[in-house]
């Protein structure tokens, strides 16, 4: 967050739980995927990322 890249983050509301977190560049996005503590001590099983076509984001 401090660099900027990353918009949002928080959780899923509904049963099925997860968690969503928004960043600036899909390039940001897979580095924090490939460096996240949770995934890398076996916390988090999966992750994907997805393009978003907002350009408010920009």
């Amino acid at each position: 967050m401090a660099r900027g890249e990353v918009v949002g983050v928080g959780p899923f509301t509904d049963a099925g739980g997860g968690n969503m977190a928004l960043f600036r560049t899909r390039d940001a996005a897979e580095a924090f995927a490939k460096g996240d503590p949770f995934l890398l001590e076996g916390l988090v099983r999966e992750y994907q990322v997805k393009d978003w076509g907002d350009q408010m984001l920009s």
